[in-house]
């Protein structure tokens, strides 16, 4: 618990402080953003996961976060994913992006993706959309375009059923497709991975509910051939503890 709520304040810590350089970086550059009464400057932090999966092997923790800051028709959109084992960053992707409201509830996205880890390192750009479809289904939609004619498409969905107003469930799912093998990576063309989740959460306020849940990832094709290679499996259930969290 200790660990949990120390690595918490860490990434805290590192989202309040690129959120105040984002402000203070728009204040100089466009004071009619600062100083607009009927548009004021917004911003929000979203810890959407911060947990403990259970494996079969060393159990990662796992962060997937986001924050924005702007008006309410454009925005500076920062999107983050860390896994860490045995104290080891494995995965880090970060993304920089323009957001745009196209319509009520939808907007476009374009900007840049950094993948820090594994190694080799990946750059792209990243064209998207993110919203809420109908029947209240959060969706968020992006293409990637990398360097040496890699391209990338991830689909992202979940849905929130309240059992009461405090107690919620959410299943999502995230599908990732590829162009091209990228061997160095164990990435293969076509349908790469899914993964899908389950978490039941329970609000103690609206901006702070821990949560459990299962979590399932499954590798394909191409992808699928890799981790056999290397000895890794393709399919894997873990259980989930986390804590999800906004300011």
């Amino acid at each position: 618990m200790k660990i949990f709520k120390k690595q918490l304040l860490m990434f805290k810590r590192v989202f309040l402080l690129s959120i105040l350089s984002i402000s203070l970086l728009l204040s100089y550059v466009s004071p009619v953003l600062a100083d607009g009464k009927d548009d004021p400057l917004l911003t929000k932090v979203l810890i959407d996961q911060f947990e403990k999966r259970n494996t079969d092997g060393s159990d990662p923790w796992v962060l997937d976060g986001q924050a924005w800051i702007g008006k309410d028709l454009q925005k500076l959109w920062i999107k983050a994913e860390v896994e860490k084992v045995n104290s080891e960053t494995e995965e880090a992707e970060l993304q920089a992006l323009y957001s745009h409201a196209i319509a009520p509830y939808w907007d476009l996205q374009f900007g840049l993706r950094q993948d820090f880890q594994p190694n080799p390192s990946r750059s792209w750009a990243v064209f998207g959309i993110q919203g809420l479809a109908p029947y209240f289904f959060e969706v968020d939609t992006a293409l990637f375009i990398g360097e040496s004619g890699r391209t990338a498409l991830r689909l992202e969905a979940e849905y929130e059923l309240l059992f009461t107003q405090r107690l919620i469930l959410t299943p999502e799912i995230e599908v990732n497709f590829y162009g091209k093998n990228d061997k160095a990576l164990g990435i293969g063309s076509g349908l790469s991975d899914v993964e899908a989740g389950l978490r039941l959460r329970y609000e103690i306020r609206r901006e702070f509910a821990p949560y459990i849940g299962v979590n399932w990832n499954k590798s394909f094709g191409n992808t699928a051939d890799f981790a056999r290679d290397e000895g890794q499996d393709t399919d894997d259930l873990q259980w989930v503890i986390g804590l999800r969290a906004w300011f």
